[in-house]
């Protein structure tokens, strides 16, 4: 009897190890949009399946973060154009704001804001970026650590739409790419103090508002070697961890004989052990590369795994999960690859609507949001099938978290906590 209680013990406290899992950034725990969890929601709506909500200061865009039973998030105040970064617990109380920065918010018309940038946490640590150019850095209880402004150190952001870019969290150092007209500059942060590491120039024969990145760096890894990558004007480029230096770069992105001078990249690349999957704007090529690339390279280099040559998702990042890629269209589709190969399984159109927050998987299921909130649950897989259609009625353009069985949505109104109580 005393064995078979023991076993259960361990089993339940198993399963519920298996549901705690942290969402410390923007693409999740291994940065790639992908969750363990099981049991996760799959329906809900304003009243159903809802744990709670709680009202925002103001509008964000930016991915929270969770760590435990505190939840991390970025915010405009409707009162004016302060910056702030907050901490709520998971029973959905707040627990501190701090004043990050000072800014304008509307970034264009009814798309992006100055609270675009998500905050990441180590577990003791947070740090917030806002469009300000302000970076901070808190303990879990909200004590300030270190701040500095990035346009005071770096030079102004001349970026048309502000600059939205999220910097990257990896082994006690953070990463940072800075990409408009006033410099290409790919910056490493000691995370614990702020001081700089290093500083590296970016080289680009881009041109126009090609300049203006509005996507974000990634750290690729496969448990022994890693190396950064970063993503804009006509380029996606490895870099060094240790100064920044260029290990490969991939071109054609933006092919010189059809040159768009408009073709900005928000978009940002996944990098997972086997794979880097490549976007680029404006419906252009989507690229799977081999981690293991060197030198520069184009279309048709040993280098490429394969090459679709239209279908990019414009702003929603690419996922892979299982050994296929899922692609979030701008205007409501998904395409769902090999990762292989490239062969397209399948495209399918869900709604004619803007889709600007990055698709999510858990639990053999892909979460997809659209830009009035309404978030789509499809089987993962190479064939297509809708599970559920749900609708809050609050605008959202950050992606989906999960973390702990919940689903954790930041809309232009509420947070909201998607599960049981």
């Amino acid at each position: 009897m005393n064995r078979l209680l023991t076993s259960t013990l361990v089993a339940l406290l198993c399963a519920d190890t298996a549901l705690a899992d942290n969402w410390p950034q923007w693409r999740g725990p291994k940065n790639d949009g992908v969750s363990a969890e099981k049991n996760i929601p799959t329906e809900w709506s304003d009243s159903k399946n809802v744990a709670w909500k709680l009202a925002m200061p103001g509008r964000g865009s930016s991915t929270p973060c969770v760590w435990g039973d505190k939840i991390f998030l970025t915010s405009s105040v409707d009162s004016g154009t302060e910056l702030i970064g907050m901490c709520v617990s998971t029973s959905g109380k707040e627990l501190w704001r701090k004043t990050i920065g000072m800014a304008a918010n509307q970034a264009r018309a009814d798309e992006g804001d100055a609270a675009s940038a998500s905050p990441s946490t180590d577990g003791k640590h947070v740090w917030f970026f806002v469009g300000s150019g302000d970076l901070a850095c808190f303990d879990l209880d909200g004590k300030e650590v270190w701040k500095i402004n990035c346009q005071e150190l770096y030079g102004r952001f001349r970026i048309q739409f502000g600059m939205h870019s999220t910097p990257v969290l990896h082994d006690g150092k953070l990463y940072l790419q800075f990409m408009h007209d006033g410099g290409q500059l790919v910056i490493a942060l000691d995370a614990g103090t702020g001081k700089e590491i290093w500083k590296a120039d970016r080289p680009s024969d881009g041109r126009a508002e090609c300049l203006h990145s509005y996507a974000s760096a990634f750290v690729w890894a496969n448990g022994k070697d890693a190396y950064l990558v970063t993503h804009g004007n006509d380029y996606t480029i490895a870099h060094d961890l240790k100064d920044g230096k260029e290990i490969w770069r991939l071109g054609g992105l933006n092919p010189k004989e059809k040159y768009n001078r408009t073709l900005r990249f928000v978009s940002s690349p996944v990098c997972t052990p086997d794979l880097i999957v490549v976007p680029t704007a404006k419906r252009g090529a989507v690229v799977g590369v081999k981690p293991t690339a060197m030198g520069s390279f184009e279309n048709g280099s040993e280098h490429e795994l394969w090459r679709l040559p239209s279908g990019t998702p414009d702003v929603p990042c690419p996922l892979v999960a299982n050994e296929l890629v899922y692609l979030s269209g701008e205007m409501g589709s998904l395409t769902c690859l090999d990762a292989k190969t490239g062969k397209v399984h399948f495209t399918q159109n869900l709604r004619q609507f803007r889709h600007r927050a990055s698709p999510v998987y858990a639990d053999g299921k892909v979460y997809l949001t659209a830009r009035d909130g309404t978030v789509y649950v499809a089987q993962a897989g190479p064939k297509f099938e809708l599970l559920a259609t749900n609708r809050t009625g609050d605008d959202q353009t950050a992606s989906p978290v999960i973390a702990e069985g919940r689903i954790y949505m930041r809309g232009f109104k509420n947070l909201w906590a998607i599960g049981t109580k």
